[in-house]
């Protein structure tokens, strides 16, 4: 069951979008080495919670944690603890806020200091896939076309697409329908309407082997311990084509950085 947003409910949602990038950007930014991964949590729900919002995953199926902080072959849901980041590492974060009865939700995965050149490959993969899946959330297509676009792009560069875990939609829950998976054959089942509200999320890795989720019963993490990435950005389908209403996440990192 699919729920259009109105006008209305898409002004609220871009304000929560646009209110999490910022706060997403701000824990980017203190990913340093030495950091623990607890501190990025703190910050996070510190500016969730200062801002009139609460944190979406904190509880959410049990889930301890505003930040899920997702290190090296870690590919999603990583718990913050006392862990300190190093110089080297790739770190995942994913965010979600509610605010005045609906939810926000985005990704970005950064380096620790200076990372290596593989590294650097799957980071800009994966943001090249959910850029070309969001090109395709247009009117006259369907879900089906954002899967293919970051499976057919993955693939193409050598890289292998999470399976387990899919995109979705958001508003007035976290995830709702559609699911979005990463792969599949274009043109294919449900069409793209207009007010539908998306989270398409690339999950990538260097190996094609299952996922595995470690004891915590949280962690997901690739098989053969290869580097995995996690992006993540809300688009909306709209008569003029899709707007980003995250505004693309990545972009605003770089230019606070610089």
């Amino acid at each position: 069951m699919i729920a259009l947003k109105t006008e209305a409910e898409i002004e609220v949602v871009a304000e929560n979008a646009q209110l999490l990038a910022g706060i997403l950007v701000d824990v980017a930014l203190a990913v340093q080495p030495g950091i623990e991964t607890l501190e990025l949590d703190r910050l996070a729900e510190g500016r969730i919670r200062a801002a009139g919002a609460e944190p979406a995953f904190k509880g959410y199926r049990g889930y301890p944690a505003t930040l899920c902080v997702s290190v090296n072959e870690e590919i999603v849901h990583g718990i913050p603890s006392a862990r300190r980041l190093r110089e080297g590492d790739i770190v995942s974060l994913d965010l979600g806020l509610k605010r005045v009865g609906y939810y926000a939700d985005a990704a970005v995965t950064v380096g620790v200091g200076q990372i290596g050149p593989e590294a650097e490959r799957l980071l800009e993969v994966t943001r090249d896939a959910l850029r070309d899946a969001i090109r395709a959330a247009r009117l006259g297509g369907y879900v089906s076309d954002l899967s293919h676009a970051i499976g057919r792009y993955v693939s193409g560069h050598g890289f292998h697409v999470v399976r387990e875990f899919v995109g979705h939609g958001i508003g007035r829950d976290l995830h709702e329908d559609p699911q979005i998976p990463s792969f599949g054959d274009p043109g294919k089942g449900m069409a793209l309407r207009e007010g539908m509200v998306l989270c398409p999320e690339p999950m990538v890795k260097g190996d094609d082997l299952p996922v595995h989720v470690r004891g915590d019963g949280w962690t997901a993490v690739t098989a053969s311990g290869a580097l995995a990435a996690h992006y993540e950005e809300m688009v909306v389908v709209t008569s003029s084509g899709p707007w980003v209403l995250t505004g693309w996440i990545w972009e605003a990192f770089c230019r606070r950085r610089t």
